[in-house]
């Protein structure tokens, strides 16, 4: 998170002294998050509607300015919907799916990146971070009002840690001095630059890439349209790239490669930005700078996102470029993944062992953001004689030979991951549809309900199309085991995109969704005992085998 002299957007949480600061002994809290960036508010907000007490600890007291991070995937905004959070974002942000790709000035390639009906959400929205992340306070600041247990402190800066076998001790720096703090739990939410893992000693290994790109957000009333624009070699910025996005309230973001060699404290200077920024948008048009930043490309991570009782989560635990809007949108489903199984855990109802398959899972997914972002890095700043030609070949052929555009990688957009080979999945019939098999998130779709995404409650839930199932005795069952499983059923005729994304050429499917919105497994036909074996591999993770290296790397075929 932030330090001293951090320029703040909006003060949000200011500081007020704690009955903590005073207590004769150290409290213990359930679960403590530390940074109060998107990823912890997103996770004391699930933890907290799912009844579990939670505390963030911010050494700031509110938002940080400049757009940072601007394009907010459809799944995110699935799961701002399941938090009561996503309507105010997508009514304030910009809509869009439509990317365009230009050589020089001349265009040679758009995309779709939703291109089919029946969805609920777009492929993205444009929101400032700051936006984004006062929306979520919002939400919270509601959700307390409405009993949900979270707390979080501004100006407490945790300055120590000790994370032993039963509980996790932290030391907490204040305006008004230390104070000491314990929890069961501990989530560090702090940024890639990490107190938390710097304080534990822990490593944070990747690739540097020798390259640095000029963030400007300028407000302008320009006639761009709402779409992704992103040049190769434009002739304001002659053997590099630049990339164009509108944001809210007349603001633009534009991105203009510098390459290596650069002064860093100079491309920032105003007499320096506003050539550049002039030469793209042409001598006519009006604009003022808002924001200026610098960033070099990293594509880091953990070698595990769990060290007994403290997890790592969002840029804390891995870092890709900002190509592919793969940082905030993979953050905040770390978030997601990991505040059922903590809930769960916490209750009693699941074993520890459930907690040790968000690291399996999620560095599955920061693989395939670190593997994706590093090709996208890779395409727009070749760093070889070979790649430099392999890049142009691409670009010469992708205006007359579709198959090359799938070739072109201007930053592959964030698409959730699928978790393929997790411990928590088990029964599949394979032929239903592939694109949710167990492991995926869902696909949305109308229903007789509403849209799917609506009809996932955040529980552990049973969706029988077309069919029945043994309802009564599969609840007693589910019950006595202390298990709150939620059975709907849903009608579809075939043709629907319903039946289309669920049942395909069957006609009925039984399907065990996780609180996260992911299928557990599926059937053709369930009897209870099926479902039951389902639900104890869910929250038991016991069929999981061989070292958990062993299953991300088969799930991502290195």
């Amino acid at each position: 998170m932030s330090g001293p002299g951090y320029e703040i957007a909006f003060t949000l949480y200011p500081y007020r002294r704690s009955p903590d600061q005073d207590a004769p002994h150290p409290r213990r809290h359930p679960v403590i998050v530390v940074g109060g960036g998107p990823v912890g508010l997103a996770l004391a907000l699930d933890l907290g509607l799912r009844g579990v007490p939670v505390l963030v600890l911010d050494e700031s007291d509110g938002v940080g300015a400049g757009s940072r991070a601007i394009c907010f995937s459809k799944r995110t905004l699935e799961i701002m919907d399941r938090l009561g959070a996503g309507d105010p974002m997508v009514e304030k942000g910009v809509v869009w799916s439509v990317g365009r790709v230009f050589r020089d000035t001349r265009q040679i390639y758009e995309f779709n990146l939703l291109p089919e009906e029946g969805h609920k959400r777009p492929a993205f929205i444009n929101l400032q971070q700051p936006l984004f992340e006062k929306s979520l306070f919002e939400r919270i600041r509601e959700a307390i009002s409405e009993g949900c247990p979270i707390e979080i402190r501004g100006r407490n800066q945790v300055v120590a840690i000790d994370a032993g076998e039963g509980s996790v001790a932290v030391e907490i720096e204040t305006p008004e001095g230390r104070y000491p703090l314990e929890s069961d739990w501990l989530v560090a939410c702090d940024g890639y630059r990490s107190s938390v893992r710097s304080m534990l000693g822990l490593g944070f290994e990747g690739r540097v890439f020798e390259d640095n790109f000029l963030i400007v957000d300028v407000t302008m009333d320009a006639g761009f349209p709402t779409e992704r624009w992103f040049w190769f070699d434009p002739p304001f910025n002659r053997g590099h790239s630049a990339l164009l996005h509108k944001q809210p309230d007349g603001m633009w973001r534009i991105d203009i490669q510098l390459g290596w060699d650069i002064d860093r404290a100079e491309v920032v200077k105003p007499e320096n930005v506003i050539p550049r920024v002039r030469a793209m948008l042409g001598a006519e048009t009006e604009f003022e700078i808002e924001w200026v930043s610098v960033y070099t490309f990293q594509c880091c991570g953990m070698a595990s996102y769990r060290h007994g009782r403290v997890f790592f989560a969002g840029d804390s635990a891995h870092l890709v470029s900002p190509f592919g809007a793969r940082g905030c949108n993979g953050g905040i489903q770390d978030a997601e993944n990991l505040a059922w199984k903590l809930a769960l855990v916490t209750d009693g109802v699941a074993d520890d062992a459930l907690l040790d398959s968000y690291d399996v899972e999620r560095r599955l997914a920061a693989s395939e953001n670190i593997m994706n972002s590093t090709r996208s890095t890779d395409f727009m700043t070749p760093k070889s004689a070979i790649s430099r030609m392999f890049r142009e070949s691409v670009l010469d052929l992708v205006e007359h030979v579709p198959f090359a555009r799938a070739l072109v990688n201007s930053g592959r957009l964030s698409v959730p991951a699928i978790y393929d080979g997790s411990p928590l999945s088990s029964g599949d019939e394979s032929s239903l549809p592939s694109r949710t098999r167990p492991g995926a998130p869902v696909v949305d779709a109308p229903t007789d309900q509403g849209w799917m995404t609506d009809v996932l409650n955040g529980r552990l839930q049973l969706l029988a199309f077309n069919c029945d199932v043994p309802e009564v005795c599969t609840r007693q069952v589910a019950k006595s085991k202390g298990i709150d499983l939620v059975i709907t059923r849903l009608d579809c005729a075939r043709g629907t995109l319903l039946a289309e994304r669920y049942v395909g050429d069957a006609d009925q499917a039984v399907y065990l969704f996780r609180p996260d919105q992911h299928v557990a497994a599926r059937w053709i036909n369930a009897s209870t005992e099926e479902i039951i074996a389902a639900l104890e591999v869910v929250l038991s993770a016991s069929h999981a085998e061989g070292p958990r290296d062993a299953i991300v790397r088969s799930a991502i075929g290195s």
